[in-house]
Parts: C-alpha cells; sequence; structure tokens
C-alpha cells in the first residue's frame, strides 16, 4: 500500500503535531506493506530528501523558515507550504501512475492546510483521504485564529465530510469539532508515547528541592502565567520550592519572563529555551517532582503523556487527555482554569506528602504503558484498510 502523508511541521519545526507525525513514520519503517512519501517543510531554504528504513521518503520543502522560528508557523508559511506541497504531490503522483505504482490513499494531519490538499488530490485522482485532528484546525480551538475561524468553519466542514474518516487525537478535541458538525463521524487514535526513552530515572538522585515542571513550546495557551502565580503564593512556606519551563518560542515568552521578575521569583525558576525532543527533556522529567499542566485548550499534549511514562505525578486543566491519562486522586489532580489558587493548593498537597507524591508516579507509569506508538501506528495501518475496503 502506498500512501501520501502530509504534515507542513516536522521537527526541528513544530510541536507536538511534529513529534507524533515523526513518530508514527518511525513505526511505518518497521511495516513490510506500507510505503510512504512524506511532504512536509524545509528548516531553510533547501529541498531535503530523508529516509526512515527503506520505504519511508521524508520531502522537506522550503517555505521560508530561519533557524530563528522553528515552532511557529506563521499564516504565509502556510500558504506557501500548500502551494508547493499540493504541486509537489500531483508530481509524486503521477509518476507513480506512470511506474503502474499508485498511491492508495493520502493522509493530512491538519485540516487546513494540509487536508485542504488532501481534498483537491481526491477531486483530481479520486484518491481516498484520512484527516488527523490535531487541534488548531477544529474551529474555536485557538484564540490565535478566532477570526479565521468565521471564514474557515465551513470549509473546514466540508473537507470533513468528503474525508473517508476523520480522526481525533483526544475526546475534547473530538467533542468539539461535533459543535461545529453533529453528525460527522469522527473517531479517535490517541497520541503515543515512547515508554522506553521516557521512563523513570533507575538510580534518582536524592533532592534538595521540590521541582514543578512545565514543558511546552510557549504560547498562551498553555497557561503558564498561573503557575507562576502560585510559585509566587507558596514561595514563602517552602523555600525549596523552585518552577522549571522547559522550552522556548512562542508569543508567551516574552511575559511569562517579565512575571518572574515583577514577582521577584528569577532565584526560583528557570527558563530553559528551546529543549531537543526525547533525551533533552527526559532529564527535566526524570530530575522533577510534579508536571503542572494548566492549559487552557489542548488536544492530546506530548508533554504530558512523556511526563507520566517518566511517573511524574501530574497537575492538569480538564483539557488535552485528561479524560483520558488523569485519574484524579490516583495519579494526579485536575484543577480549575485560570485558578493559581487551585495549583498552590494541589502543589502544597504533594510537597507535603512525599509517599503520595512517589504513590502517584507509579500509577503514572501505569498508565502511560498501555500507551505506544507502534499501538497508534498499527491502528491508522488498519484504518488505512478499512477505509479502501469501503
Amino acid at each position: 500500500m502506498r500512501i501520501l502523508f502530509f504534515n507542513y511541521e516536522y521537527p526541528p519545526l513544530g510541536g507536538g503535531a511534529a513529534y507524533a507525525s515523526q513518530s508514527i513514520l518511525k513505526e511505518y519503517a518497521g511495516f513490510d506493506n506500507l510505503e510512504v512519501d512524506f511532504i512536509t517543510s524545509s528548516p531553510d531554504s533547501g529541498y531535503y530528501l530523508d529516509k526512515a528504513g527503506n520505504n519511508i521518503r521524508i520531502h522537506r520543502l522550503p517555505i521560508g523558515k530561519n533557524k530563528e522560528n522553528m515552532t511557529f508557523q506563521s499564516q504565509k508559511n502556510l500558504l506557501v507550504y500548500t502551494w508547493k506541497a499540493y504541486f509537489f504531490a500531483r508530481k509524486l503522483i503521477k509518476q507513480a501512475i506512470k511506474e503502474k505504482k499508485p498511491y492508495a490513499l493520502t493522509h493530512s494531519f491538519f485540516t487546513v492546510p494540509c487536508g485542504f490538499i488532501s481534498m483537491i488530490l481526491k477531486f483530481q485522482f479520486r484518491l481516498p483521504c484520512i484527516i488527523s485532528l490535531r487541534g488548531s484546525d477544529v474551529p474555536w480551538f485557538s484564540e490565535r485564529f478566532t477570526w479565521i475561524y468565521y471564514f474557515l468553519k465551513w470549509p473546514i466542514i466540508f473537507i470533513w465530510k468528503m474525508a473517508g474518516a476523520v480522526v481525533a487525537n483526544s475526546s475534547m478535541i473530538k467533542n468539539l469539532a461535533l459543535k461545529s458538525n453533529a453528525k460527522q463521524k469522527i473517531e479517535i487514535i490517541y497520541n503515543g508515547v515512547n515508554i522506553d526513552i521516557f521512563k523513570p530515572a533507575e538510580n534518582p538522585e536524592p533532592r534538595k528541592n521540590f521541582i514543578i515542571l512545565c514543558a511546552s513550546r510557549l504560547s498562551r495557551r498553555k497557561g503558564f502565567n498561573y503557575v507562576i502565580d502560585a510559585l509566587a503564593k507558596i514561595k514563602d512556606q517552602y523555600p525549596n520550592l523552585k518552577l522549571i519551563i522547559a522550552g522556548g518560542e512562542g508569543n508567551a515568552e516574552k511575559d511569562l519572563k517579565e512575571q518572574m521578575k515583577n514577582l521577584n521569583l528569577e532565584d526560583r525558576m528557570e527558563f530553559t529555551g528551546f529543549v531537543t525532543p526525547n533525551t533533552e527533556f527526559l532529564k527535566y522529567y526524570q530530575t522533577a517532582d510534579v508536571f503542572v499542566f494548566p492549559s487552557l485548550n489542548e488536544g492530546m499534549s506530548n508533554n504530558l503523556l512523556e511526563a507520566i511514562a517518566s511517573g511524574m505525578p501530574v497537575i492538569i486543566t480538564p483539557t488535552g487527555g485528561a479524560d483520558e491519562l488523569v485519574k484524579a486522586g490516583v495519579n494526579g489532580f485536575l484543577v480549575k482554569f485560570k485558578d493559581s489558587d487551585d495549583i498552590a493548593d494541589k502543589i502544597k498537597k504533594l510537597i507535603n506528602d512525599p509517599e503520595l507524591t512517589r504513590q502517584m508516579g507509579i500509577e503514572s507509569r501505569k498508565i502511560a504503558e498501555s500507551m505506544s506508538w507502534q499501538k497508534v501506528a498499527g491502528q491508522y495501518a488498519e484504518l488505512y484498510k478499512r477505509v479502501l475496503s469501503a
């Protein structure tokens, strides 16, 4: 089976969706019956062809990126990607037909812009397509795109209707999408996690400080400002309390650093800047005591998955996989949106009860062990077969 796979983000570009597609492709490299051309963006002005195994080709198309802005894609970036990816894919399809090795279907991460490309190719070449909803492509998910959703809502619904399958990565994303079109059939395939890489430290060193960890790109939607406020409220009670914010680039970075200075928290906080996925993030997961993620809106956070796989108790808002990954009082706590007092209260419970903190970490690891990228890739491969048979 030959597949065209689209995602404008791919490491080092992008965030969770980039890492998810990379992880799926790594698993696909071990599938004997699958051949994939993955079309994504280049981190600079060059075109690159990378390979994973003998059956995965990763085409990086230049869209005007530079090393100063890897995680954020502008509207211009998306338009350039759409234009270039469409014509590049059309060339591949025509070549495949000429060689009598046609593609079976297309798979797009994000309804817009990638799903739009899949839609055009379906009309032109009668290729079935699968759309994976990732968050910002679902109307009213992101405040950044509020005004754009008014124009794109109906085109997005149309793209979903013509797709062979629409897949959400969490129940929250599915439910949000159904608010735009209650009749749309939407399946759920959760994000996975590499439990061989992300795991608790085998011989953890004694800790002098109680460390709170926030990890993600620094966008306002992540709600890290409420964690900083929570730290300020309880720092005098706990002199050994520290906060690490791991991740860089985003519209909240400047505001968060100013907030830190205004609250005189420079000696209690650390901003790591950009962190390389996998091994570099792992050291933060393994040396922190609690993962706090008070996002205002989320699909399913890869950082949250990595944290629970690393054996961390978690404090999160009821979004971003909360229903699937967090059992309140078992492996973490749910807190109210935009409520620094609630966050502070839950942090205090963990500080005051080391055994509870340890036990919650054990329960997090148990939950993570039921999830893997191998399982996710297998679910998508089965979905390809079902769409083609239908």
